[in-house]
């Protein structure tokens, strides 16, 4: 230890010699940048390395987001249920549950000895009809020339209103079965039906096989059309002043990371004993994973007018205070370049769906200016190392 003390004094008393030789000592001065205190810099590999991405100013509608739980479902006119208006049996059918089908495909052949009777009796009220029309026209031109009595005549006119509604009311029965009236002859009497799809969609569920009899009220299948789904959220008492007609809705289904939105048509105008109510909203864009009857989370943003707003990370904190970084200049050291950024005080509004409203310094140009929209907090991080904030 005594010598190193005495090598340093050692060394000391040199310098201090060969600065008293020669009269007055060379002087070098080194030149320091002195960066002001809201200001960082970083050279092109630091910025890359703190992935750092420059943006501007959005106009956004932000509000207060409200958590709420629902299903997701169809609208009545997109779902069907199918079933035989006069029963029968099932001859045929290839169709399986998931399965897609168009308005008008064939579902099944169904065969009922009473689809022959009603056949039967609609030619031969067709048959009937143009003798009574002839008798009609007959007795009343008679009636006229005084040849037949009123009496026969009302007969007849009665006859021939009664055809004409027997025809019309088998029309009916024949158009319920799906058999085309107007094409119905002699030569294509048949004991069997097509049954149709009403509407376009899949096959949610089938409940036939062949040779099973099915009644009237039993419901062979039931068919979805998914192109316009719905959500069906429940909302509490509490929360019914916050959800109206068009606010936008951000949903989640099976604890996905993926996002897809809605927006409200329609909000319930009553309370049920539970204390809540129905919200529906119509399901935007192709979400091709998102089917009926599935569970999702749902977040209702409030509506309220467009303001400045920055994506919420751009934003950072320090010292009870919240600020931005700004693109300030590019500049060059020492031959290598560097980039500038100035950090700006602003105030926080309210946050939602990624977003934070923000209250800037006045006179800042919100136009043109280029501000840090990621890597904010790797710039904040930087301007502590580096000695000039204190916390």
């Amino acid at each position: 230890m005594n010598y190193k003390i005495s090598a340093v004094l050692f060394g000391l008393i040199c310098v201090v010699a060969s600065c008293s030789k020669g009269g007055k000592p060379a002087t070098e001065t080194t030149k320091i940048e002195t960066l002001p205190a809201d200001i960082v810099e970083m050279r092109a590999d630091q910025i890359k390395l703190a992935k750092i991405e420059l943006g501007t100013v959005e106009l956004r509608s932000i509000g207060e987001v409200l958590k709420v739980n629902g299903t997701v479902t169809v609208a009545p006119q997109n779902q069907a249920s199918v079933c035989m208006p006069l029963g029968g049996f099932i001859k045929s059918t290839s169709l399986l549950p998931g399965k897609a089908v168009s308005k008008g495909q064939t579902l099944a052949i169904i065969e009922n000895q009473d689809f022959i009777d009603i056949q039967q009796n609609y030619l031969e009220a067709i048959n009937k009809l143009v003798f009574a029309e002839a008798e009609y026209k007959r007795h009343t031109s008679l009636f006229k020339d005084e040849v037949y009595s009123e009496q026969n005549v009302q007969q007849v006119t009665v006859e021939y209103k009664n055809l004409k509604t027997q025809i019309k009311s088998l029309e009916q029965k024949l158009d319920l079965i799906g058999i085309n009236a107007s094409g119905l002859t002699v030569d294509n009497i048949s004991s069997t039906v097509k049954l149709v799809a009403p509407i376009s969609g899949y096959l949610k569920t089938v409940k036939i096989n062949i040779g099973k009899y099915v009644a009237p009220t039993d419901v062979l299948f039931e068919i979805v059309n998914i192109d316009k789904l719905l959500l069906e959220l429940v909302v509490f008492e509490k929360d019914a002043d916050k959800v109206a007609k068009d606010q936008l809705i951000r949903f989640y289904i099976n604890n996905e990371a993926e996002e897809h939105e809605a927006v409200i048509t329609q909000t319930g105008r009553s309370v049920g004993s539970d204390k809540t109510m129905w919200v529906y909203a119509s399901v935007t864009g192709d979400c091709k994973n998102v089917l009926p009857g599935m569970y999702v989370n749902a977040l209702i943003q409030e509506s309220i007018n467009e303001q400045p707003a920055l994506p919420s990370e751009a934003i950072v904190s320090f010292g009870d205070k919240d600020y931005i970084f700004v693109y300030e200049r590019e500049k060059e050291e020492d031959g290598k370049p560097f980039t500038e950024y100035r950090m700006i005080e602003v105030k926080k509004g309210v946050s939602g769906t990624g977003f934070t409203a923000v209250t800037l310094p006045e006179g800042f140009n919100a136009g043109t200016a280029k501000i840090v929209v990621k890597g904010a907090y790797n710039l904040l991080s930087a301007k502590k190392n580096a000695g000039e904030m204190a916390c």
